[in-house]
């Protein structure tokens, strides 16, 4: 049986004093999309969904001040049979979780790929051209996107379809660019930190050494710089075959010297051994210019592909983070569009609200709230707190009350 239902109430979203307001608010203080939690709820329309609307603005926000409160606007979405809501409800639970795990990982790869700078970050993070708060609380429908002449199952899978592409290819971009930047770290590694661990290659020049000699080597030695003196005393009597005068001081950091010294090949093990007994450490060094010509290339290649890649990903993340978090949100109304008409059946009459509660009031809230609506579900009457343990009730994996409720929680960024 296909469950065929009215044209809905009109439920315009009025410029009621209480939703121009919430406007003037965000305008004032979401100059950049803050991260804040909002509760998605409906009820059922009294004689009209105004009436239902000015009922909840009455008791949360005239008398108490509890939330910031603003019209959810549901397009008339086709109710199709009892038998697919049912099923689509626990489909939907599901995508929700998907679609709202994507977001978190687009938003979260915007963060590592702008190193963290947090304003850089939020600024990026846009709903259609929007901050966030702006883009929930003046919700509309996406007619072109999700048709609504579409089934609400062809609508979530049109929805599932278009996230999953964004997930597989922000696996794929994330890899390439992640590999790019490793490799270059590691090189960038290499040429900072001490002169004990660092490479040579960009400190030493050819004049350096004694090259293409059959008997003699030019090696490189740390030396710190409290050893020095010690140094210039003692090299030339560390074996009977170092070349006098030979060492010079190539380079310094904060602790040591990098020094060279030239000696006959038959005498390096010696050297080396009474080198490191009076803490001068000879380090692994061969001077090959095309092996050092090399290393340059490659640092540069990847510092420059670095910066051709990071305009475009970060235009890709912005896009695409949009479209994600679009989703997500036209997800929520599909749950609370099914969940209202499972709950309080036909005709189809209801009013979606958000709410975006004050942090210090929630607890208010949600009695005020429990008060106004107890009437709809008398199963929910000893529900108010979803965090009691009532056997056969896993309240901590889903809250029930007895209005439909969903939260957003736009916190999508978890900063080290």
């Amino acid at each position: 049986m296909v469950l065929t239902a009215p044209p809905l109430r009109s439920c315009p979203a009025l410029q009621t004093p209480c939703f121009t307001s919430i406007f003037q608010n965000h305008q004032r203080r979401n100059k950049v999309a803050k991260m804040t939690e909002f509760w998605l709820i409906s009820a059922p329309g009294e004689k009209t969904c105004q009436q239902t609307w000015e009922k909840l603005c009455a008791a949360t926000i005239k008398n108490n001040n509890l939330s910031t409160n603003a019209k959810f606007n549901i397009p008339d979405l086709k109710v199709g049979t009892l038998d697919v809501l049912v099923g689509l409800s626990d489909e939907l639970a599901k995508l929700d979780t998907f679609v709202e795990s994507v977001v978190k990982k687009v938003a979260q790869y915007m963060s590592d790929v702008l190193e963290d700078s947090k304003d850089k970050v939020q600024e990026n993070l846009l709903a259609n051209g929007v901050d966030l708060v702006t883009y929930i609380t003046r919700f509309q429908w996406d007619m072109a996107k999700y048709p609504i002449k579409q089934s609400l199952k062809n609508i979530s899978e049109i929805i599932a379809k278009g996230v999953t592409q964004i997930d597989n290819d922000l696996k794929a971009r994330a890899s390439a660019y992640n590999n790019l930047k490793g490799n270059l770290q590691n090189l960038e590694r290499k040429n900072a930190g001490s002169l004990l661990t660092r490479s040579l290659a960009e400190i030493v020049k050819k004049d350096d050494f004694v090259l293409d000699s059959e008997y003699l080597i030019t090696l490189l030695v740390v030396v710190p710089k409290i050893n020095y003196n010690d140094w210039m005393k003692q090299y030339e009597t560390l074996t009977d075959m170092i070349v006098p005068r030979s060492s010079n001081v190539l380079s310094e950091d904060q602790d040591s010297y990098l020094c060279n010294v030239t000696l006959f090949r038959k005498a390096v093990d010696e050297f080396r051994h009474k080198a490191r007994e009076n803490k001068f450490m000879v380090r692994d060094f061969q001077y090959n210019e095309e092996e050092m010509k090399a290393d340059k290339e490659e640092m540069n290649r990847l510092s420059t592909d670095k910066k051709k890649q990071f305009g475009p990903l970060v235009r890709w993340l912005k896009v695409n983070f949009s479209e994600a978090f679009i989703a997500w949100i036209h997800v929520k109304a599909l749950r609370v569009f099914v969940e209202s008409v499972l709950r309080y059946g036909l005709p189809v009459n209801f009013q979606a609200m958000l709410l975006q509660p004050n942090k210090k009031t929630m607890k208010k809230l949600r009695e005020v709230l429990y008060d106004l609506y107890k009437h709809l579900d008398s199963s929910a009457a000893a529900i108010i707190d979803a965090t009691m343990d009532i056997p056969g009730l896993n309240l901590s994996q889903q809250e029930y009350y007895p209005y439909v409720y969903y939260k957003i929680d736009c916190n999508l960024l978890e900063f080290k």
